[in-house]
């Protein structure tokens, strides 16, 4: 579904990403594993075209999206759950949902949705009428992850689901990915600082380390791997 080939990227003479290489296949969960700055989030903003490519390509669908503009990427059929969760903090819990199907206009697909999002995560229901900056870091993460469900996509790209969550609701969320790409067969590229949790529920994986892939696997695999073990996995 998703090929990137020899994608450098640059933040002024920093080089950030140097000629990576993966591809992403249709109904899999993939992960990005590596440390802090190794360049996963700019891996995903990249794909989602908030960052531009120096060089290097982007293949989606068989289509070459590389430095489409984001909303156009978004019409593809690839949603973002970003770093930081970015929930609109002084719009309601509906209305955050309603913006992720901006670009639908299929009026009865919209509410199926709705109502699916509020099954997997029926505390947003619970909640629909409460601003989103009132909400704890466990329900953005859920509101956030909705959001990018709204927009019907066949790619769906979560940056640090985890990050700054209450571990018992961590379990929750992760339970719920892997839900969701079971029911709905849909195609999951994840960023995860926890590389156990990640590997859990992944098909296959690459290690990120310092803009360049250093290992791939399946995910199996990479959970074994003793260098992978000891630099992510605690030991």
């Amino acid at each position: 579904m998703l090929e990137i080939k020899e994608l450098g990227v640059s933040y002024g003479s920093i080089s950030a990403l140097q000629g990576i290489s993966l591809k992403v296949e249709t109904g899999s969960i993939v992960t990005l594993v590596g440390a802090n700055g190794a360049g996963k989030t700019t891996t995903l903003r990249t794909i989602s075209g908030i960052v531009k490519a120096k060089s290097g390509t982007i293949t989606f669908d068989g289509k070459d999206i590389t430095n489409r503009a984001p909303h156009d990427i978004v019409a593809d059929g690839i949603a973002q759950s970003p770093e930081g969760r970015m929930v609109f903090a002084n719009l309601t819990v509906m209305e955050n949902l309603w913006m992720g199907a901006y670009l639908r206009k299929d009026k009865p697909g919209i509410a199926k949705d709705l109502e699916y999002i509020f099954g997997i995560f029926p505390r947003l229901k619970e909640r629909e009428k409460q601003t989103a900056g009132t909400l704890s870091g466990g329900e953005q993460q859920m509101l956030a992850i909705g959001r990018a469900l709204m927009s019907k996509p066949k790619l769906l790209m979560l940056d640090e689901p985890s990050l700054g969550i209450a571990p018992l609701l961590v379990k929750t969320i992760f339970e719920k990915i892997v839900e969701i790409n079971k029911e709905l067969g849909l195609t999951i590229l994840l960023v995860e600082q926890n590389a156990n949790l990640a590997l859990e529920v992944s098909h296959y994986g690459y290690v990120l380390e310092t803009g360049r892939i250093i290992l791939e696997d399946t995910s199996t695999a990479l959970r074994e791997n003793e260098e992978v073990r000891a630099a992510y996995l605690g030991g």
